[in-house]
């Protein structure tokens, strides 16, 4: 701002310096001509009144100097001229000056020579006997005067630009200090020019919007940091041209990213082909969505367009872990096709036994036989039926059960009772260890997790085998444990055996008779109770299974 002040200031002086040579040249110019004009005159009367007295004789030996005289007759011949012969020159009659001179006596004019750049002054004086005496004189022009001038011309331009410079850089300076030293903190606080007042005013009252819009910007940050950093989803604000604005933590876990990617290309935190797909569809406004496996889980990505005035100004992508609902739509399949197949093969056999039993093609003898294999694979139904209304209710958190308190050593010593046949027939040897724990929750379950650890480990175990149900206490946890001598779970089938219908030896689990959702009754009826179990085994050598109940 101080240079362009100061060239204005330069060139402002400039003017004026070269418009006041101008205007006094000008003024100079036209004073002199006049004062030059009236000294010809009285030259022009004088030499008038020289010719009238001595005639002739009056031109002999004089001096013109800077003059030229002509003396025309009262026809317009040239008598005498100072400069040329009188004889070769031509009837000045028609001259202006000489015409105004035959009529009032006297008669002056201009003329200017524009190959001599000179101007020429006449003045003319009419005698008592018609005739005229005119006086001529040179007069340069204003630019011959300027160039005969230019030296001083020079030197006072050179000291005019001087003080002008000097003078321009104090001044833009005075001018420019108030600017620079304005405290825009506090603009209604400065001194200076009262021209500046309407300026700090509004930067005041600008001020004071900022602030309060800042303020207001603040807020809306701190509250959209605080959601978007608890959220478990993923998110991440992209620009039009996929640079990463914001993203949060839960984005920057499942990207495996850090807070340096911001600023960054999305596609350099994740380069996938459906990742790329999915922005192009967003930038063209359309939404979409993708299921991507990050860091061993599996992801759903919704990207939408954000549309601002008409155009899309930026992406919005989030993150979902679809896992644990992909994994129960697989376990619903599943569950679906199992029990289908556990539901069929003995409708299968009921339906083949009495097809034959209708059709007379039963021996008297054999009808018993067939009878029995109707009833056990009818029992078979109403056993599986019943365990999965007893995992549905399950599933549904078994809210309306009634809770008490129950003694595990208690009820397990009851459980065991009721398996003796079935332990006695496997040859197996249960025994029960520890004592009184006291726990709260729903009999009826709790007794169904013991008698199913107990049936399973009776029947994968080996003829003459052992089971020990050990109940105690441990810090605030009421602790059972049943272990076996049976045949062992492999340990790649160990993370799966709780799953409904899984069945680690299918072919031993059919001559058994399990209908696979044992287990799965126990993770669920634990998980009602806030229960934590957990399993080793080894092949071969048999399998411990812990149930820890939160104490009464």
């Amino acid at each position: 701002m101080t240079k362009r002040i100061f060239r204005a200031i330069c060139l402002v002086a400039l003017a004026v310096f070269l418009a006041s040579v101008t205007l006094i040249m000008g003024i100079l110019y036209d004073y002199f001509s006049q004062v030059q004009q009236d000294q010809l005159r009285i030259e022009a009367g004088l030499a008038a009144r020289g010719v009238e007295e001595n005639g002739a004789a009056y031109f002999d030996g004089l001096d013109t100097q800077s003059y030229r005289i002509t003396w025309i007759g009262a026809d317009g011949t040239v008598l005498f001229d100072s400069d040329s012969d009188a004889s070769t020159m031509e009837n000045h009659l028609e001259r202006e000056e000489v015409k105004q001179a035959m009529v009032s006596g006297y008669g002056h004019s201009a003329r200017y020579s524009s190959t001599l750049m000179e101007r020429l002054l006449y003045s003319a004086q009419r005698l008592e006997d018609g005739s005229v005496i005119r006086l001529a004189i040179t007069q340069n022009s204003v630019l011959t005067i300027m160039l005969g001038l230019i030296q001083p011309v020079l030197l006072v331009s050179l000291v005019a630009v001087i003080l002008a410079l000097v003078l321009a850089s104090r001044v833009s300076k005075t001018v420019v200090r108030p600017l620079n030293e304005l405290n825009l903190d506090e603009p209604l606080n400065n001194e200076g020019f009262d021209e500046l007042s309407p300026l700090l005013r509004r930067i005041d009252s600008q001020q004071r919007q900022l602030k309060g819009q800042a303020l207001e910007l603040k807020q809306k940050k701190d509250e959209f940091l605080a959601v978007t950093s608890n959220m478990s989803e993923g998110l991440v604000l992209l620009n039009s041209s996929g640079t990463i604005l914001s993203i949060n933590n839960a984005a920057l876990t499942i990207l495996d990213a850090d807070k340096s990617s911001v600023g960054q290309d999305i596609l350099t935190v994740n380069r996938s082909l459906e990742m790329q797909k999915l922005l192009e569809e967003a930038r063209t406004g359309q939404r979409s969505e993708t299921k991507l496996c990050l860091t061993g889980r599996e992801y759903q990505l919704d990207a939408s367009p954000i549309i601002s005035g008409g155009n899309i100004g930026g992406v919005a992508l989030l993150l979902f872990d679809i896992t644990e609902r992909e994994n129960a739509e697989q376990l619903r399949r599943e569950f679906t096709a199992n029990v289908s197949h556990e539901l069929k093969t003995p409708l299968h056999s009921i339906s083949g036994c009495a097809e034959l039993m209708k059709n007379g093609m039963v021996k008297p003898e054999d009808t018993v036989r067939f009878a029995g294999q109707i009833y056990s694979e009818a029992q078979r139904l109403i056993n599986l039926i019943e365990d999965i209304i007893r995992l549905s209710r399950l599933d549904e958190g078994a809210e309306d059960m009634q809770r008490e308190r129950i003694d595990l050593y208690a009820l397990s010593g009851s459980v065991i009772d009721s398996l003796g046949n079935e332990a006695k027939e496997n040859k197996i040897t249960v025994e029960l260890c520890g004592g009184p724990a006291f726990i709260w929750g729903v009999r009826q379950l709790v007794s169904g997790m013991i008698y199913n650890l107990l049936d399973n480990a009776i029947k994968y175990n080996k003829a003459d085998g052992s089971v020990k149900l050990t109940v105690s206490n441990e810090g605030e946890f009421s602790v059972l444990n049943v272990s076996d001598t049976g045949i062992g779970i492999p340990p790649e089938h160990q993370s799966r055996v709780f799953e409904r219908f899984y069945r680690v030896d299918k072919s031993h689990s059919k001559e058994v008779g399990g209908t696979g959702l044992g287990l799965s009754i126990v993770k669920h009826s634990a998980m009602v109770h806030n229960a934590k179990i957990d399993l080793q085994s080894t092949p071969g050598k048999g399998t411990s299974i812990t149930v820890r109940f939160p104490r009464a």
